[in-house]
């Protein structure tokens, strides 16, 4: 009895130090010195689609705006908006379509940067399956790979399947991350095919093993795959966070403003001598070609396009179980604002 009690009381002092921890980390640490400190948790750190995160950090952008940034990698988009719902972090380098998702559960999360106004990824057939798999109709029966359930992958996934006629519950979605752990589950049988990213798109089409099926990396694949745009990857934060820390918000929106008019005006093979090496996979020349292939997609202002957001509320209106029910009452105006955006602009302008 006594051994019950005593981890009962441990238990109990353990959850109310993590709610502590939570509390704390909901707010931002304006730093004794008054530099913010600040922690970003990126979706998968050297994926293509979310390299604004790291860029601004290797371009000093933090640091110029005041700001004490402190990057983790989160490989699932799902965890990384986990990480955000428990206050262990203040921000997300991660897909909008997740701010639709929460607030169809009640949280409000909005997206104060839009990096992209396409999704950067592409649904990948093994080889061998190609001639089986020839659009979202032949899912049926057939092992999906995504990063992890409730993911973006997952609500690609389930969108091109129901674009197809395919039910959510007539194929297999199998959690197989990204990059080498993706690969891997292609080449030995354990998917059919599965939604990725660059670079693990280029590894995969350089050696033959996968071929593209859908590419959402372009204006043009994403509309053909989506019936529209698909805003995609972004800086999203707790609406709290927003409207309690205004001036922090503003220079952390500036430091991506500057680094994506920075990434515009520079080539890919400048962008892969600023990154840092390991993001190359020791493949210098293939993350090269990555980057030609995915930096179009990047918005030059980060900017949200309107239109692009109501059909990302059609398409998950459509497919997405969470956002099915309540699709009417979404507010689409607490999922995104461009207030601080503007302002980094009309200050750049100047």
């Amino acid at each position: 009895m006594r051994l019950k009690r005593t981890l009962a009381v441990t238990a109990a002092l353990v959850s109310l130090a993590s709610l502590t921890a939570c509390r704390d980390s909901r707010n931002i640490d304006l730093g004794t010195g008054g530099k913010p400190h600040l922690k970003i948790m990126i979706g998968g750190i050297s994926k293509v689609i979310y390299l604004p995160g790291q860029l601004a950090q290797q371009l000093g952008e933090y640091e110029k705006q005041g700001l004490d940034v402190e990057l983790f990698d989160q490989p699932s988009g799902a965890n990384a908006e986990t990480s955000l719902l428990a206050g262990e972090v203040q921000a997300v380098v991660g897909f909008y379509d997740h701010t639709i998702d929460l607030q169809a559960k009640e949280q409000c999360l909005t997206s104060v940067v839009q990096f992209s106004n396409v999704p950067g990824e592409a649904e990948m057939v093994a080889s061998a399956k190609a001639p089986a798999i020839q659009s979202g109709k032949d899912f049926r029966g057939k092992n999906l790979g995504v990063t992890s359930l409730g993911s973006s992958t997952d609500f690609l996934t389930k969108a091109l399947a129901s674009r197809g006629g395919v039910d959510g519950k007539d194929y297999t979605p199998v959690k197989v991350g990204a990059g080498q752990t993706f690969i891997s589950a292609m080449q030995q049988g354990s998917i059919d095919a599965g939604m990725t990213t660059d670079p693990t798109i280029a590894q995969l089409t350089n050696t033959g093993q996968a071929k593209i099926l859908y590419d959402m990396r372009t204006v043009e694949g994403t509309r053909a795959a989506l019936g529209g745009l698909y805003p995609a990857s972004s800086l999203y934060m707790s609406c709290e966070i927003v409207k309690r820390y205004p001036d922090v918000v503003q220079k952390l929106t500036n430091a991506f403003v500057d680094s994506l008019k920075w990434l515009k005006s520079h080539t890919p093979e400048q962008v892969a001598d600023v990154m840092p090496p390991s993001f190359a996979g020791g493949d210098k020349a293939l993350y090269v070609k990555s980057l030609r292939d995915s930096l179009p997609m990047f918005t030059p202002d980060g900017r949200m396009d309107p239109a692009g957001a109501r059909n990302v509320l059609s398409v998950l209106g459509a497919s997405s179980s969470n956002v099915k029910p309540k699709k009417d009452q979404i507010d689409l105006s607490k999922t995104y604002t461009t207030q601080f955006v503007d302002a980094a602009l009309t200050r750049s302008a100047r």
